[in-house]
C-alpha cells in the first residue's frame, strides 16, 4: 500500500516526530478508518495524538484534532467510556484554548453530548 510506504520513508528520512511524518501517520489511521479497520487506525492515531502532546503541547490545535479522531475511532468500535474521556479532556481544552464561541469548541461540546447520549442508552 502506497500510504504505508511513504509513512514509512518519511519517519526514516524524516524522524517520527516531524509534521510530515505525523501527517503520513494521521493520513494511514484516516484510510485505515475508511476500511473499518478499527484497531489498525487506532493504533497510529495513539502515536499520533501521543507524540503531539508530547512535540506541539496538550493544548495544541493540532493535538486536539488528534484527539477528536481517535475519539471518533473510539466510538467506531463501540468503545463508549473511553471516548467520552477522551472528549471530555479535548472540549475542555478546546473550550480554555480557543474560548467558548470558537466553533472548533462548540463542535466538540456537541460531539461529546453525543457521545454521552450513546454511552447512557448502553
Amino acid at each position: 500500500m502506497l500510504d504505508v510506504q511513504v509513512m514509512e520513508m518519511f519517519k526514516r528520512l524524516l524522524g517520527q516526530e516531524h509534521p510530515a511524518a505525523l501527517t503520513s501517520m494521521a493520513n494511514l489511521a484516516s484510510t485505515y478508518t475508511n476500511q473499518g479497520r478499527w484497531k489498525e487506525a487506532e493504533v497510529l492515531e495513539v502515536q499520533v495524538m501521543e507524540t503531539k502532546k508530547r512535540v506541539l503541547s496538550h493544548e495544541h490545535p493540532d493535538t486536539l484534532t488528534s484527539m477528536g479522531n481517535l475519539t471518533s475511532t473510539f466510538c467506531n468500535q463501540g468503545q463508549w467510556k473511553v471516548a467520552k474521556e477522551l472528549q471530555s479532556h479535548g472540549t475542555h481544552s478546546m473550550r480554555t484554548t480557543l474560548g467558548e464561541d470558537h466553533p472548533s469548541a462548540v463542535v466538540a461540546i456537541a460531539d461529546l453530548a453525543s457521545i454521552r447520549k450513546n454511552s447512557d442508552a448502553l
